[in-house]
């Protein structure tokens, strides 16, 4: 892990706790990044909504336990996402059971999370450099933008016309 984050500006006002917990998954652009909360199993997170390998759109991604762990699955390549940490994660070994997972190290920023009088906050967490900062910053804006547009051109057409 690359230390303990300090937080920035804040905490920001996201939302009513009632319309996260049924929303599961919010995006919110926080300081001018852009931040995804998650509601799970109790728990309100909150992380980067860009994937720290190629921008994919996290807000889209599968949510499993993998190796007693709360992970997102970025549905562009499947990487896998500690909730808590943001630690990537990767089979330790590759066909045996049982899949025992192990950690790339911290790749996604995460930021604390706070709740009061029904409302919940966020905090950014902004000390250290992680993989995921890139996809806040233009140049990883665009970057992302082509990816979707080539994801857009791949996906099958379908015919408007007459059966």
């Amino acid at each position: 892990m690359e230390g303990k984050q300090e937080p920035k500006d804040g905490p920001h006002f996201v939302g009513k706790k009632a319309e996260l917990i049924e929303a599961e998954r919010s995006f919110r652009t926080v300081e001018g990044r852009d931040v995804l909360i998650i509601y799970r199993d109790g728990t309100f997170h909150a992380l980067d909504s860009w994937c720290y390998h190629s921008g994919g759109p996290l807000h889209l991604g599968d949510i499993e336990e993998l190796g007693g762990q709360l992970c997102i699955i970025c549905p562009r390549h499947r990487y896998k996402i500690t909730l808590a940490s943001g630690e990537g994660l990767y089979k330790g070994n590759p066909g045996q059971k049982p899949i025992k997972w192990l950690s790339k190290g911290v790749k996604q920023r995460i930021h604390k999370v706070t709740e009061g009088n029904g409302d919940v906050y966020v905090t950014l967490l902004e000390t250290g450099q992680f993989d995921s900062d890139y996809y806040q910053g233009e140049e990883g804006k665009v970057k992302r933008e082509k990816a979707a547009e080539a994801e857009k051109d791949k996906s099958p057409k379908v015919s408007k016309g007459s059966p």
